[in-house]
């Protein structure tokens, strides 16, 4: 049984990217990949982290434990104005290697439209490299995201196929959070405190 840590990216309180986030951990635990209580949602838009550099790192010190903690990670990320927004940004500035190194990371594109792409290529560019992550080459968009995923059932079949989609991607993510285990007991992360 894994242990994962999902980030709902997004500034807002009650937000799209929340709703899913609680839908994909939901998953996790249906699926068996982990328990309610070997997983951990860290919403940036309920406690949101202080921009950085701040004196007061705000919630930072419980994150830092539940990262640490965690085999593998989901960011969710909203779309706004065809980027990644300020909060999931300003995570990464704060997550290092201490956290994330070496876990495999899933990508969650979150859009009201058709969009959802721009974060994800955003976040594979510069997101990684100090801290480590591994991205899985698979990722998610949820498109029209105010349509789907607010039920129990699929209320369409776009809800549905998207919903077969997450379950694939949730499968990959266990898979790799088990097979990277061992790759992270063996790793010296003593030297070269960033990435090149």
């Amino acid at each position: 049984m894994l242990n994962i840590a999902l980030v709902a990216g997004s500034s807002r309180s009650n937000s799209q990217s929340s709703k899913v986030a609680r839908f994909l951990r939901q998953r996790l635990i249906q699926q068996g990949l982990c328990t309610q209580e070997q997983s951990s949602l860290i919403d940036l838009g309920l406690a949101p982290l202080p921009l950085w550099p701040a004196e007061d790192a705000g919630p930072w010190d419980l994150y830092s434990q539940q990262l640490q903690a965690a085999d593998a990670l989901i960011i969710v990320a909203p779309e706004w104005n065809g980027m990644a927004c300020p909060a999931i940004k300003n995570f990464f500035i704060y997550a290092g290697k201490a956290e994330l190194a070496h876990k495999p990371g899933l990508l969650v594109g979150v859009s009201s439209g058709i969009g959802g792409a721009y974060p994800i290529s955003e976040l594979r560019a510069s997101s990684y490299k100090n801290c480590r992550l591994c991205y899985l080459p698979e990722h998610l968009i949820v498109r029209q995201v105010e349509a789907v995923l607010n039920t129990p059932q699929a209320a369409s079949e776009e809800d549905q196929r998207i919903r077969n989609r997450i379950d694939y991607a949730l499968d990959i993510l266990g898979k790799y959070g088990q097979a990277l285990q061992p790759v992270r007991a063996s790793i010296d992360l003593s030297q070269f405190a960033t990435g090149m």
